[in-house]
């Protein structure tokens, strides 16, 4: 199954409860970003992992913000 039709499995609650999920977990790979690259001795491999998932993270949350928030043009 993929990520879209998952989503149009999901109800709006649902989604919802996830968005917020997925944002503080944006928020903290953001943190822990920023921590690693301000003691100046971040492992590279691990905070190229940490800025994909990151990636990973926001692609899903505008694709629910999507759903829950369609455009409409009239």
């Amino acid at each position: 199954m993929n990520a879209h039709s998952d989503l149009a499995m999901k109800t709006d609650d649902v989604l919802r409860v996830e968005l917020e999920v997925f944002r503080r977990e944006h928020r903290d790979l953001d943190e822990a970003i920023r921590a690693m690259q301000g003691t100046g001795t971040a492992d590279q491999i691990t905070l190229q992992r940490l800025k994909k998932k990151k990636l990973m993270l926001k692609d899903r949350i505008a694709a629910i913000e999507d759903r829950l928030l369609p455009d409409i043009i009239a």
